[in-house]
């Protein structure tokens, strides 16, 4: 057997050690050996892209040129050296890129006329030149907007587990209401902020990654000093497993007609307490007087509008009036909304096309019709349609988001299974507030029940 050549075992062992080191330590790979060459290259055809992509303009600008002139009988050429407006194109600043975990960010200046929407637009272009997973604009100043390229997406590799929340741990006062439920597609945490977005509208089919969504939200929550109210019409088997912490669960259309008549109460006692104050929401309430914050979780509201004949017409009504009331007026007073439901349509009626422009917090699955993807999304972007509608079957949990800047973005719910949730559930059960703390004005009057006895109790 012929021995093999010692620069050719050098080539090999390196091969072999840049295949290791790309499957072990993909991050160090990134940093030190790709990026570098990416951030060359980006810098080297970005005239191209920029041409390419719509984003130059044309300038017009004074060059020194020469012109010929006659050929003299000697044979020479007389010429004449002059200034000339000609016309030019230009292309954006760009910035040093900027390595991030799964990809890089470069800012732009943008040229006058310009705007980020223009960035925006050509996104999926940029992706394409670059030969990357995707570009999204994540931030923007005046005369200056920031994209980052994702050359990894962090959410078709496998499902991001949440980890488990510890009695001992606690929670920190800046994460009230702001549960981490998973990362986005730029690597970052993925934040449902209720003191940002108040309210949420979930929409997904089957096996979508809802549900999950739900348990992820449980989880985050289960340790913080808030009142958590369910809705469940599908007779309660979705919301159950986690009564240990609900105020209240809401099983049939009855219980949920008086249990938002309940909560409109409180609202009307929290809107006194504040007027009393001097302030405009609960937040300006010093600490010790500040009401117990309420996130109302609804799951299948397409229940809750369905009829099926006359007589439940009136509490379909009701229902939907409390809700839209709600979704209003709650957030000064510390009422939040999280919206889910198979399908959310139009033609549900009136009250659903009123009560989702009321929630500024979408989140839409894969879904099984145009139809919700449109209720969901179709009046805040087109392009976030069109990506909603493109999420396989074989990524549940993925889900096309919109962030607190208005601008959306996709997004995967980190694995959370009905017994993980349960077990936070029955670990701060003794964090549950009573409906008479949940009543409480915070200015130390309290509110009767409105005749519902599973509140009394």
């Amino acid at each position: 057997m012929p021995d093999i050549p010692r620069p050719l075992l050098l080539l090999l062992a390196a091969l072999v050690a840049l295949l290791a080191w790309r499957r072990w330590a993909p991050v160090s790979y990134w940093y030190l050996l790709v990026f570098p060459r990416k951030a060359v290259w980006l810098r080297w055809t970005w005239r191209h892209v920029a041409s390419g992509c719509g984003l130059t303009k044309k300038r017009h600008r004074w060059w020194f040129t020469t012109v010929p002139g006659l050929v003299a009988s000697t044979g020479v050429v007389r010429v004449k050296r002059r200034f000339q407006r000609v016309a030019v194109d230009t292309k954006p600043w760009m910035s040093l890129p900027r390595p991030v975990r799964h990809g890089f960010r470069i800012t732009f200046h943008l040229l006058d006329g310009q705007i980020p929407d223009d960035y925006a637009k050509v996104c999926d272009r940029l992706a394409h030149a670059w030969r990357i997973e995707a570009v999204r604009v994540v931030g923007c100043r005046p005369g200056r907007v920031t994209l980052q390229g994702i050359n990894r997406d962090p959410l078709a590799h496998a499902t991001p587990a949440l980890p488990p929340v510890e009695p001992a741990e606690g929670w920190q006062a800046a994460d009230l209401l702001r549960p981490v439920v998973g990362v986005l597609e730029t690597g970052a945490a993925w934040r449902m902020d209720l003191r940002l977005i108040p309210h949420w509208m979930n929409a997904g089919a089957t096996q979508s990654g809802k549900s999950n969504l739900i348990n992820a939200l449980i989880v985050g929550l289960a340790p913080q000093p808030v009142a958590l109210v369910g809705v469940d019409l599908k007779g309660g088997v979705e919301l159950s497993p986690y009564a240990p912490r609900l105020t209240t669960l809401a099983t049939t259309r009855g219980e949920c007609v008086r249990l938002l008549a309940d909560l409109i109460a409180v609202m009307g006692a929290r809107m006194l307490a504040c007027r009393y104050a001097g302030v405009r929401d609960i937040w300006h309430l010093p600490d010790a007087c500040r009401p117990i914050p309420v996130v109302v979780v609804v799951d299948e509201l397409a229940e809750l509008y369905l009829t099926a004949d006359k007589a439940e017409k009136d509490e379909v009504t009701r229902t939907a009036t409390a809700l839209l009331r709600i979704a209003q007026l709650g957030r000064a007073f510390g009422i939040h909304l999280v919206l889910s439901g198979q399908r959310i349509g139009s033609d549900l009626g009136p009250g659903v096309t009123a009560l989702r422009a009321q929630i500024g917090g979408r989140i839409c699955h894969r879904v099984n019709d145009p139809e919700t993807a449109m209720m969901t999304l179709g009046d805040l972007d087109p392009d976030a349609l069109v990506a909603a509608r493109s999420i396989p079957p074989e990524l549940p949990g993925v889900a096309v988001v919109t962030g607190s800047d208005g601008r959306w973005s996709r997004a995967r719910s980190g694995y959370v299974s009905t017994t993980a949730a349960e077990q936070a559930a029955d670990a701060f059960a003794h964090l549950t507030p009573s409906w008479a703390q949940v009543a409480s004005s915070g200015l130390g009057h309290e509110l009767p029940h409105a005749g519902n006895p599973q509140l009394a109790a």
